[in-house]
């Protein structure tokens, strides 16, 4: 843990003190903040320069193009205006051919800002990248996870976590249910195919290369039948992953599937 980045705010703040009462706990938390702050002051992660908190700066948010209502709920990328009440609430691509997913929300667009801390996180090892992406979910999806059961992440193949040594959407799924008060399924889905990269791959491509690749354990079955999953991933670019999992979860049992992501690209999928 970078204890420069926040770390030992995280630290406090995940402390067990069962020995307090809740206003007393309360007050102990934040002496601590403050001491821990005080002592090492957390950095912006786009910038080496101190932050009020671990985070951003002010100009890193602004180049951040975070996505505000009106959304597609099909796919969660931007529409250009607000067509009323009236107005249908999925893009042309999901009108023609719904995604697996039910709805789906994403807390920015995938472009240079967003893909340098995305990278970073992914391949560099800056696990503290995790509490903020889902911060940025919970306020990007929480229609979807007001109406959640359980919490689950897009899971790595054995291989590729021991190479990455993590798996992000985990990393980031674990915190949003903490804060959301759901059930966190790290275990229900796996994936038993282990399969090449995504990147580079045309949509057709993509959805080969997924296809019954994720499966649900026999333990899993039992926590995702009736649910409505909320599933986590980083970035989505054709949806091809994340419908791979949808079905894996939809045919163990589970009632909905939505779909929450740090970003997604901004150029609208292909029918093909």
């Amino acid at each position: 843990m970078n204890l420069l980045d926040g770390g030992w705010r995280r630290r406090w703040e995940d402390a067990r003190l069962p020995e307090l009462g809740g206003a007393a706990r309360r007050m102990a938390v934040t002496m601590g903040r403050t001491a821990a702050d005080a002592l090492f002051p957390p950095t912006a992660w786009d910038a080496g320069e101190p932050a009020g908190s671990s985070g951003l700066t002010a100009d890193g948010f602004s180049r951040a193009t975070f996505l505000e209502a009106p959304v597609c709920d099909g796919c969660g990328a931007g529409f250009e205006f607000d067509g009323g009440a009236f107005a249908a609430d999925r893009c042309a691509a999901c009108l023609a051919r719904p995604y697996a997913f039910q709805r789906a929300r994403a807390a920015c667009v995938y472009d240079d800002a967003s893909r340098d801390l995305i990278l970073k996180f992914k391949h560099g090892d800056r696990h503290e990248h995790a509490p903020l992406f889902a911060r940025w979910i919970s306020r990007a999806a929480a229609d979807l996870i007001a109406e959640a059961d359980a919490v689950a992440p897009v899971p790595l193949h054995p291989f590729r976590l021991i190479s990455r040594r993590f798996n992000q959407a985990a990393e980031i799924a674990r915190p949003l249910a903490r804060m959301s008060g759901l059930a966190y399924l790290p275990d229900a889905l796996v994936r038993a195919k282990r399969t090449d990269s995504q990147g580079g791959k045309s949509a057709r491509g993509r959805r080969l290369n997924v296809r019954a690749a994720f499966s649900v354990t026999e333990a899993g079955r039992k926590e995702v039948k009736g649910r409505r999953i909320l599933l986590i991933d980083d970035v989505l670019t054709t949806g091809a992953t994340a419908e791979a999992c949808t079905r894996a979860l939809m045919a163990a049992g589970a009632r909905a599937v939505d779909l929450a992501v740090v970003a997604r690209v901004r150029t609208a999928r292909t029918l093909a």
